[in-house]
């Protein structure tokens, strides 16, 4: 152990309460799949037009060989820093500090998305039931800006009650839009559908004269509605059986995200029609699930999903908070030892990390409203491709430190073949990153990937300036015994 590292029992400690299903809320919550489903497809519409499904096919494809990746990690390490213990453990400790300060980076960025996407559902919610009939152009951000302070205020009391919350009322949101869905579907099926529309397998194809390659393009939007699926690996200090509910959590929430979220938006596309008329009603929807259970069940299904979108985005924010709380304590807890950010109260939370987290998301909305006068669609947009963007690095260095851990350091515990599995993960994460590159976007969308990247050279400058902040060391009581090796 280095000289540097806490010595486990030093200081009060995150606790040990979780139970698989709470690793399971903090994952989905983190997804927010009704809000996802609500909205992102909106923004692969922009590029792929009807072939939203498609894209949701290749971002399941990527998520499920990256889900490997994490699983075989956690099975090795349990850690609150998630991706920063895993590649400071296989690639080195700058590495691992930048890439927790990069996934950290995403946290903050998607805490801005679904705090946005609460006060853009909660208005809408509000207006629609009259109870605030004419909001102006701010209310988003007053409706956002109440929540993150929620956010923290539930940050700060352990996972557990969180999670506990989160779990249940996802959940019954996610039950509603899967039966309005049903109900959208039986009636394409039955002839029935507004307009004569009927189900077409032209959802999973590419309208002709669009380039095939543009839905990679779309597919950040179906990474975004992925993101989080890894959540769990941050409270792999606080699970009761780390090196087996963290896995499971981890693989069910990727497995139970792919099946719905190709399922819900073919359901989406074909219910507004794949011509391009429908697409276009289909992008300026200003709740999808919520127009199409106004337009094929009753006016009511829409308040009902339009709350329900909102409490789930609340609830999304929620996790990002914990997750970067998390991240930002782990790395000041081996950067500096058991004080300032890794300091936990006697409650076993990081509550100083979680105000600079929390902090970090006002300053981010902030900026764009004052910096670039951004509406509130516009920080939503923005922040969902900034975030995902640098999540895919995340995942790219990590699948990275897989490979060399898992297949090229004695003693090798799985089969030589599986390293197929971790070679294609590289293929569609690299050729994701390189199709939002180039050709180089313009407009607004120029300074998405420069702001990604900006924040990751931070980390990168902030290493090699100050080297004690890479003093990553694994602690015995996060890392697991020798697996036993394979030929």
């Amino acid at each position: 152990m280095s000289p540097s590292a806490p010595e486990p029992g030093s200081a009060p400690g995150l606790r040990r309460s979780l139970s698989v299903w709470q690793a399971v809320g903090m994952s989905i919550a983190l997804m927010a799949p009704s809000m996802a489903a609500n909205i992102n497809p909106q923004g692969t519409a922009g590029s792929v037009g009807r072939a939203v499904p498609l894209a949701f096919v290749i971002a399941t494809v990527g998520v499920l060989l990256v889900a490997y990746v994490f699983v075989r990690l956690c099975q090795r390490f349990n850690h609150a820093g998630s991706v920063y213990a895993f590649v400071a453990a296989t690639v080195g400790a700058r590495a691992g500090t930048v890439a927790g300060w990069s996934l950290m980076g995403t946290y903050c960025f998607y805490g801005v998305v679904t705090s946005t996407a609460a006060g853009i559902f909660g208005t809408s919610f509000l207006q629609t039931v009259g109870v605030w009939p004419n909001p102006p152009g701010w209310a988003p951000f007053l409706i956002s800006g109440v929540s993150l302070v929620l956010v923290w205020l539930l940050t700060v009391i352990p996972a557990r009650g969180g999670t506990r919350v989160l779990l249940t009322v996802e959940g019954l949101t996610v039950a509603l839009i899967l039966l309005v869905s049903v109900a959208v579907l039986v009636r394409l099926v039955a002839g029935t559908a507004p307009g004569g529309l009927r189900p077409t397998w032209d959802v999973f194809s590419v309208a002709p004269g669009t380039d095939a390659s543009t839905v990679f393009l779309g597919a950040v939007f179906g990474f975004l509605s992925f993101a989080g699926f890894e959540a769990a690996a941050t409270l792999g200090e606080e699970a009761r059986r780390p090196r087996r509910d963290i896995p499971r959590a981890i693989l069910g929430t990727a497995i139970f995200g792919g099946a719905y979220l190709v399922f819900v938006t073919a359901v989406e596309v074909m219910g507004f029609g794949t011509d391009p008329a429908g697409v276009d009603a289909f992008t300026k929807s200003g709740s999808l699930l919520g127009d199409l259970g106004s337009r094929y069940v009753g006016a009511w299904v829409g308040d009902v999903i339009s709350l329900g979108a909102a409490i789930s985005a609340f609830g999304c924010a929620l996790a990002c908070a914990v997750g970067g709380s998390r991240l930002l304590y782990a790395l000041s807890r081996d950067a500096a030892g058991d004080r300032g950010l890794g300091k936990v109260t006697k409650l076993g939370t990081p509550a100083a990390a979680a105000v600079v987290v929390v902090l970090a998301m006002y300053g981010i909305v902030a900026a764009f409203v004052l910096g670039a006068g951004s509406s509130a669609m516009d920080v939503f947009l923005a922040s969902g491709t900034i975030g995902t963007l640098i999540l895919l690095v995340v995942y790219l260095v990590t699948t990275v430190g897989a490979i060399r851990l898992l297949f090229f350091t004695a003693p090798r515990t799985v089969p030589m073949w599986e390293i197929v599995i971790p070679l294609l993960a590289l293929v569609v994460l690299g050729y994701t990153v390189y199709r939002n590159v180039v050709p180089y976007p313009t407009g607004t969308a120029a300074t998405f990937p420069l702001v990604a990247g900006v924040w990751i050279v931070l980390g990168i400058v902030a290493v090699a300036a100050v080297p004690r902040l890479s003093r990553f060391a694994l602690r015995e009581d996060v890392t697991s015994p020798s697996a036993t090796p394979v030929p």
